[in-house]
């Protein structure tokens, strides 16, 4: 027992020796200078996971109680950020740093109450809790504390992605530190201040510290590099919308209408490059924004750009042969088409699980067996992932259960009353495509370039296009289409 007593007093008079020393050296060493100029001015901590362990949307059962988290017990500071902060509370080297926490928490009354709890408020200079971007944090943090983005040092466990935010706060020219499992040891704190030192020569933007001790830069944007992708979202009230482009863990580019083509009209699913700009509250967005073309200098000679739509067997067949004239859903995916739009059908790659309750639909119109098997069944060489026909819309109007309960609705709807959508639309007319046309579909309303000769005559805009010439229309091929 001595000898441990004895230990633990060897130990702690050399770690007040060594903090000793160290103030002693920065306030006479000539390297002094140099060595306080390299510490940031602002640090700043990501909470959840990175401070403090676990993350506060995980404790359900507290917020199902209306319960508040108890400090030390629900939720805990991880030891080596503990350490931390009571160096850098005591440490003459942080005299003249001031410290923040930028959190994207929904737990906002939870978080302000812990940092109470574990006594922290009085050590911070500037608290950003509230969800939203993480690049708004840094540009509230830059205005009210006049300190300049690359005097800044930030900690979060969360480097890239959809939740990612050491990504986007280093391209403001912050260095980020990323720590995905908290700041856990004493090594990463430490070795996160010797990288600053050496970050603050140069002072790069888009330079991360990553979990391993290493630093990546990412190279400077380049205004003049184009990306492609799909329109995902629009507001056509507010005027703005989001492209999803790149991989998976891209995030959807922002871009406002003043940036798109004069004259040009987009719909979601419609495919356009871009420049990256980096707007004046320092967030990406999409510039200098065009149509995507394919195909060449001849592509308006024998592609068509046009809407198409998914539904999964057998309802896409239903439709394709004539017996669906009613195609309802809850969502607004065609409330923006006016009647007379021509759009393709998708089959998808499912079966859709009604349970066969179809069939009793279209029995009690008097159909057999065979004849239900018949309308259910696409022609040979048409299937699933394909393009296979081409639907004119008429009006989409809102029912209630009533209206569709009604023995006719239902027929039309091929799916009883409490099965079917709230929106109707209706089927004004149907026809195979002359070929089935291979496409990955995507949710809602998409567009597909199709070569005209793939298209019914009587069809198109154009009737002077390839499908006009009167052996086709002598000779075209229609299975079950039907005009109503």
């Amino acid at each position: 027992m001595l000898l441990r007593s004895l230990a633990f007093l060897s130990t702690l008079l050399g770690t007040v020796a060594f903090c000793n020393l160290g103030r002693h050296v920065l306030s006479s060493s000539p390297s002094t200078t140099t060595s306080l100029n390299s510490v940031p001015s602002l640090i700043v901590f990501d909470l959840d996971n990175t401070l403090w362990t676990p993350e506060l949307y995980q404790l359900r059962k507290l917020a199902r109680n209306n319960q508040y988290p108890v400090a030390n017990q629900d939720v805990k500071l991880f030891p080596a950020a503990r350490e931390m902060i009571m160096k850098m509370k005591q440490d003459d080297m942080f005299a003249n740093t001031k410290f923040a926490v930028a959190s994207r928490t929904k737990s906002v009354d939870w978080a302000h109450d812990l940092l109470n709890q574990f006594e922290l408020r009085e050590w911070l200079d500037f608290i950003e809790i509230f969800p939203g971007d993480k690049k708004e944090h840094f540009n509230n943090l830059k205005r009210n504390s006049g300190i300049s983005f690359d005097q800044m040092l930030f900690f979060d466990d969360a480097r890239d992605g959809k939740y990612g935010n050491c990504e986007p706060v280093s391209s403001l020219g912050v260095l980020s530190v990323h720590c995905p499992n908290g700041i856990y040891e004493q090594q990463i704190w430490m070795n996160a201040l010797a990288k600053y030192k050496d970050w603050s020569v140069q002072k790069a933007p888009g330079t991360i510290v990553e979990w391993d001790g290493s630093v990546t830069t990412k190279k400077p944007l380049d205004p003049n590099e184009r990306f492609k992708g799909n329109v995902k979202y629009l507001n056509r009230e507010k005027r703005f919308g989001f492209i999803q482009y790149g991989g998976r863990g891209t995030r959807d580019m922002f871009f406002h209408f003043n940036e798109l083509p004069y004259g040009d009209s987009i719909d979601e699913g419609d495919e356009l490059t871009f420049t990256v700009t980096t707007s004046r509250n320092g967030k990406d967005a999409a510039s200098n924004i065009e149509m995507a073309t394919q195909g060449g200098a001849n592509e308006s000679d024998d592609l068509v750009s046009m809407h198409a739509f998914s539904m999964n067997l057998p309802f896409a067949a239903l439709l394709s042969n004539g017996y669906k004239t009613l195609e309802t859903r809850n969502g607004t995916m065609f409330t923006p088409y006016p009647s007379g739009t021509k759009m393709l059908l998708h089959v998808g790659q499912r079966i859709y699980p009604d349970g066969d309750r179809h069939i009793d639909v279209m029995r009690s119109g008097g159909l057999g067996d065979n004849e239900i098997k018949a309308l259910k069944s696409l022609p040979s060489g048409f299937g699933k992932g394909q393009c296979v026909a081409i639907v004119e819309i008429g009006r989409t109007f809102e029912t209630t259960l009533e209206q569709r309960s009604e023995a006719d609705f239902q027929r039309s709807v091929a799916a009883f009353g409490a099965d079917a959508g709230m929106r109707a639309t209706e089927i004004r007319r149907v026809e195979y495509l002359k070929k089935p046309l291979k496409v990955s579909a995507r949710g809602g309303v998409f567009k597909v370039k199709i070569e005209k000769n793939l298209i019914p005559y009587g069809w198109l805009d154009d009737e002077d296009s390839n499908n006009s010439d009167s052996s086709d229309k002598k000779t075209r091929k229609v299975y079950y289409s039907a005009t109503f």
